[in-house]
């Protein structure tokens, strides 16, 4: 008896585990969802449509699979050409290609504009997918 409820309890554990890694909700400020980036990088809308992924590379894709553009490993967003279009610092800082600060991600996943307002949540998301999302890319 105590090895089926020892098995039981650790598939608890396990489908409790596996629920909680599944996807990220991206919220606008009003809190409503706009979207999800499951576990794998596909990000989806509102309506739970794959729109784009993100390859655990960095590289960018839209819905057909070809390549838009990259996150190198510095948080430095490119285009599809390679030319850098932005940047996420480490403290969340979000840069375009001139420097100057067009948002941060807060360390909650707040998305902030450049004056410091909310303009969504991405909490449970890095904050360079975030900032693909809610800066630099339209999906």
């Amino acid at each position: 008896m105590k090895k089926i409820t020892l098995a039981l309890s650790i598939i608890f554990l396990m489908f409790i585990g596996i629920a909680n890694i599944q996807a990220q909700e991206l919220r606008s400020s009003s809190g409503s969802s706009t979207g999800k980036i499951d576990s794998d990088g596909t990000i989806r809308n509102g309506s739970g449509s794959s729109v784009g992924k993100i390859d655990s590379d960095g590289t960018i894709r839209n819905n057909s699979g070809s390549s838009i553009g990259k996150i190198d490993s510095d948080g430095t967003i490119r285009n599809g050409s390679g030319s850098s279009i932005g940047k996420v610092d480490s403290d969340g800082t979000v840069r375009n290609s001139s420097g100057s600060s067009i948002g941060k991600v807060d360390s909650d996943g707040t998305v902030r504009n450049s004056s410091g307002s909310s303009i969504g949540s991405a909490n449970g998301v890095s904050k360079e997918k975030a900032v693909v999302v809610f800066f630099f890319f339209s999906f």
